[in-house]
């Protein structure tokens, strides 16, 4: 039995390395963290476990849990691994409609609900709760429903009626059984679930806690959500590494959070790390004289930023009196300890890379998915183990090749097992050799390194022939402090345009400072000064685009994207095809001038066309006129 594959073997390490820890895991309620031990962690799991054989539940059973970041959430975790159940995390944010497909197609027999928001979302599908009999339970202690902690109670009061029953249960896990089932947040179609089991998660977290060095004695905050394979393969390898997690329950106290919890390494979107230097720059913006000065030279300085070029005396005499006055500060905004932020769900722009190293604060872009559980490759914390503008290179035990059409395909033990209940769709991912297509296409270079140009299903192609990769513009689009999100369309058209969600905070302070005037957002992205600032923005990327690239026509939208309104996926991902519905009429019209000189100009060479024909028809037959040709001369 291989059982350091396990998910719940986990807790044996605790027990046998990290013993003494007073803070394994902590949570904030009423202002205060309240901190469980090693011990702690490793008791209220077991007998949580005990507690759920005591109420009925049986090996192979189906638990959710709905909820926002907290101890319990691990709690929960781990009994249901060591108790042989699948756990099916699922967002918090989804809607109505995907919470209902989710809990009738994985079978759910229970939820474990976080707070009193989440309790009115759950029930909101009560006719899905009651005709599948899904039982409900709260995780707070100061629920008045019977909950999470009663059952750890049950589970204390009979402990040794099912000890030997779970020690038996877990003898009998091998690392390659399914542990859990993550649905696909997906920006098409109902979301997929994907069966992963305890090797294929452990084996990950093993595989990327060799990226730092950090260890036992040093701490890290998590406010990702849980539920997504990303924040939760990161939740085990902290724990693999002996790390005090801090978790973030309110996304509203994260900055204080960070200071108090002092972290050395968090994981994050690239979206949260634009709003930092975002709010950052707009905080220099405020400045004024020397110090604003002073600000964004460091800033111009850290922009330049470059970890592979050695022996610049002059920039790095620059960059040395640059941490001192300006980057020293941005450290302290993040706690002061703080040396890696892992990113990763979708492309990092490379600014922020430079910058935030220059803060020394070193950003360690990986990629991957849910179906590989999920890292494929990241970049290490040491010299000449990371490359900006890459996603580093392939993790041991992965193999990965690239397609004849770019498609990055892998294979290795962190490949899930399928698509639960959907075996036709494994078959589509998952070829007969082992080898699952990612969808993105990319490319390796000579020291190893992999770089993601673009998802595959999003290159569109022109009228012309000529392909576009819309996020590779689109990020680029978004460096800009005006612009929050943007979606390049064109597909099958002559020219490339681009639809723009403004950031509108940035925006309503640039119209005060410039004395525009507007009654709502639907009015200001009409106003010509507005658009003719952003067609100003929209030049500057432009010119570092090739000529089929760059953005003909742009359109701004009175609203902000966001996966609550279901422009957005949970992982911030583009909505293309919602996007495209909600906003047809704006693309019709955009390209409608071109349809409509089509149009007439296939009516006018169809008249044309029918005069010719006229006059062929009225030409009378010419008798033959015999000529003949010689070098220079003509006879009649």
């Amino acid at each position: 039995m291989e059982s350091k594959d396990r998910i719940f073997d986990l807790l044996d390490r605790y027990k046998e390395l990290f013993s003494e820890k007073t803070d394994a895991l902590a949570g904030k309620r009423d202002g205060k963290w309240i901190k469980y031990s090693t011990s702690d962690y490793i008791e209220i799991s077991h007998n949580f476990a005990y507690g759920l054989l005591e109420s009925g539940f049986t090996k192979g059973d189906k638990v959710a849990t709905i909820t926002n970041n907290r101890p319990e959430w691990n709690f929960v975790d781990m009994a249901l691994a060591m108790s042989g159940m699948i756990h099916v995390p699922i967002y918090a944010t989804i809607s109505a409609e995907e919470y209902k497909y989710i809990l009738e197609h994985a079978g759910v027999k229970a939820i474990f609900f976080g707070n009193n928001a989440i309790e009115k979302k759950v029930a909101a599908i009560d006719d899905i709760v009651r005709t599948n009999n899904i039982k409900t339970y709260p995780l707070l202690k100061d629920h008045n429903s019977f909950g999470f902690w009663d059952i750890v109670k049950i589970g204390r009061d009979n402990a040794e009626k099912h000890k030997a029953t779970i020690d038996s249960i877990k003898d009998s896990i091998g690392s390659n059984d399914m542990v859990t089932i993550i649905y696909t947040s997906g920006t098409t179609g109902n979301p997929k679930g994907a069966m992963l089991s305890h090797r294929n998660i452990i084996s990950n977290a093993r595989s990327t806690s060799k990226a730092h060095n950090y260890y036992k004695n040093h701490k890290t905050i998590s406010f990702l959500p849980l539920n997504h394979v990303y924040e939760r393969m990161m939740n085990y390898h902290f724990q693999y590494k002996g790390l005090s997690i801090y978790y973030v329950d309110n996304m509203n106290s994260l900055v204080s959070d960070i200071k108090e919890v002092q972290p050395v390494i968090f994981n994050s979107v690239p979206r949260l790390l634009e709003k930092i230097y975002d709010g950052i720059i707009g905080k220099g913006k405020n400045l004024k004289g020397l110090s604003k000065y002073i600000f964004f030279w460091a800033v111009k300085l850290g922009l330049k930023f470059d970890p592979e070029r050695k022996n610049r005396f002059l920039y790095n005499t620059g960059l040395f009196i640059a941490r001192k006055l300006v980057f020293k500060k941005w450290q302290e905004a993040m706690g002061g300890k703080l040396g890696i932020i892992v990113s990763g769900g979708a492309a990092l722009q490379n600014r922020l890379e430079r910058i935030f190293g220059a803060a020394q604060i070193n950003v360690l872009q990986g990629y991957g998915m849910t179906e590989t559980s999920p890292v494929i490759a990241v970049n290490h914390h040491f010299p000449g183990e990371y490359r900006y503008g890459t996603v580093g290179k392939i993790l041991e035990n992965i193999e990965v090749k690239i397609g004849e059409d770019g498609e990055i395909m892998c294979r290795g033990e962190n490949i899930m097992l399928g698509y639960y209940n959907q075996p036709e769709l494994t078959k589509e991912i998952i070829n007969k050799d082992g080898w699952l297509h990612t969808g993105d296409i990319g490319e390796i270079d000579a020291q190893g390194f992999l770089k993601i140009t673009d998802r595959k299903k999003e290159i569109f192609k022109l009228s012309a022939g000529k392909y576009i990769a819309p996020q590779v513009i689109e990020n680029k689009l978004k460096e800009s402090f005006f612009i929050e999100q943007a979606m390049v369309v064109g597909e099958n058209e002559k020219y490339a345009s681009t639809l723009i969600s403004p950031n509108f905070t940035f925006l309503h302070d640039w119209c005060t400072r410039h004395k525009i005037q507007y009654r709502d957002n639907n009015e200001l992205i009409k106003i010509p000064e507005v658009v003719t600032r952003y067609q100003k923005e929209v030049n500057v990327v432009n010119k570092a685009l090739s000529e089929h690239e760059r953005i003909k026509r742009i359109r701004l939208v009175c609203e902000e994207w966001s996966s609550q309104t279901g422009e957005m996926s949970p992982t911030l991902k583009l909505k293309r095809n919602v996007l495209s519905g909600k906003y047809k009429s704006i693309i019709d019209e955009i390209y409608a001038a071109d349809h409509d000189r089509v149009k007439n100009n296939g009516n006018e060479l169809n008249g044309i066309k029918k005069e010719l024909t006229d006059s062929i028809k009225n030409i009378k037959v010419l008798p033959k006129v015999g000529i003949n040709l010689k070098k220079n001369e003509k006879r009649n």
